[in-house]
């Protein structure tokens, strides 16, 4: 990668990361809540520097570790019930009105649904501590409409561990 491209990168995430510090330092576990909250929808703040400070923030005695893991796994799941509503709700309206700009046919709908009941519930789980994948992952599996409860479990179980180890990580 060129030093430009480096350079613009960095300005980027320099921003980002002064934003998301900002939110945390200024509202504290609301502001994680709620940054939390818009990764899972699929908005692109990642969680990474949310979590790191917050768990900084449990070094310094501003908030306890489990209150900021408490906080921030539930903010995942809500946001993630968003995406998920969002998948599902709004699949045959994305087909109808989308559907050919996006080269998306009924029959891949028909496919994903097949994929996510054999594949769905590893998808679901595993996915939530992978960068980037973690933040998407609602939208198919709400789309291939796999059973709610189902699919809160599996994001709740996948969410702890990427969440206590990034505090644990910022704390340390």
């Amino acid at each position: 990668m060129p030093l430009t491209d480096l350079l613009v990168l960095a300005s980027i995430t320099d921003r980002l990361t002064d934003f998301v510090t900002g939110v945390v330092e200024d509202i504290g576990l609301t502001g994680i809540f709620v940054l939390m909250t818009l990764e899972s929808m699929c908005i692109p703040i990642p969680s990474e520097p949310t979590m790191l400070f917050a768990g900084f923030n449990v070094s310094e005695g501003a908030y306890s570790f489990w209150a900021v893991v408490a906080v921030a796994v539930a903010a995942n799941v809500v946001g993630s019930w968003i995406a998920y509503g969002a998948g599902r709700f709004g699949r045959l309206e994305l087909i109808e009105r989308h559907g050919k700009w996006l080269h998306i046919k009924p029959s891949h709908i028909e496919w994903a649904d097949r994929w996510f009941e054999k594949y769905g519930d590893a998808a679901v789980f595993f996915s939530r501590m992978l960068p980037i994948i973690r933040t998407f992952i609602s939208l198919p599996a709400g789309v291939a409409k796999m059973p709610f409860w189902r699919f809160s479990l599996l994001t709740l179980a996948g969410c702890v561990p990427w969440v206590l180890m990034l505090t644990w990580i910022g704390k340390a």
